[in-house]
C-alpha cells in the first residue's frame, strides 16, 4: 500500500536512505549523488512530512519505499526544454523516490510511479517531472520504460551543497475519461 506518511514513519524513511548509502558503500556502486547526513536524511523526510508531501510504500507493516511528491520545480528546471506546456500547479514532481535495497527489483518503484501519476491526474496535472544524478544508470534506464522522456540535463546546485549535472525526465499525463 502506498499512502501519505505519518510522523511514525520517519525512522523507517531515514533508515531507507541509510540502507541505500550502506549498499553503495558495500558494493562500490555509487548510483546516487547522496551524502550521508546531508541529503537525504531524517531532516529531508521531516520537511516533506511537514509539507504533507511525503509518501511511503508499506507491506506487512514494513516501510519499503518513500518519495516526496509535490509541485516544486527547482530553478534549474527553467533551463530544460520541456515539451509538455504546463503551469507550475499542473506539474507534479517526483523527488527522492527511494526503495529499500532489500525490496529493489520487485516492482515497487514501478507501482510508486504509477501511484504518483494517479495522484497527479487527480490534482489536474498535465505533466510529471523529475531529475536524477547523471551517473544514476538504473534510474536513467527505469524511467523511459515507464514512458518518461529524457528532456535534458543541466548543472544544478543540488540542495545548496554540491554543483553537479542532473538529467531531467518528463511525461505527459492524460485524464481518464
Amino acid at each position: 500500500m502506498i499512502r501519505k506518511a505519518t510522523a511514525a514513519d520517519l525512522d523507517a524513511v531515514a533508515a531507507i536512505y541509510e540502507a541505500v548509502l550502506d549498499r553503495e558503500e558495500a558494493t562500490g556502486c555509487r548510483w546516487t549523488n547522496w551524502e550521508r547526513g546531508v541529503y537525504p536524511c531524517r531532516v529531508t523526510a521531516e520537511k516533506a512530512l511537514k509539507e504533507k508531501t511525503l509518501y511511503v510504500a508499506e507491506a506487512g507493516g514494513t516501510i519499503l519505499g518513500c518519495a516526496n511528491l509535490n509541485h516544486v520545480q527547482p530553478p534549474e528546471y527553467a533551463k530544460i526544454p520541456w515539451t509538455v506546456a504546463a503551469k507550475p500547479k499542473e506539474v507534479l514532481v517526483i523527488h527522492t523516490l527511494c526503495i529499500h535495497p532489500d525490496a529493489a527489483g520487485g516492482g515497487l518503484g514501478r507501482r510508486f510511479v504509477a501511484y504518483a501519476e494517479g495522484l497527479a491526474v487527480g490534482k489536474g496535472c498535465r505533466a510529471m517531472r523529475l531529475d536524477t544524478y547523471e551517473g544514476n544508470a538504473p534510474a536513467a534506464a527505469f524511467y523511459p520504460k515507464l514512458g518518461y522522456r529524457l528532456a535534458g540535463e543541466t548543472e544544478f546546485f543540488f540542495e545548496g551543497f554540491r554543483r553537479e549535472t542532473l538529467i531531467c525526465f518528463e511525461k505527459a499525463l492524460t485524464k481518464e475519461k
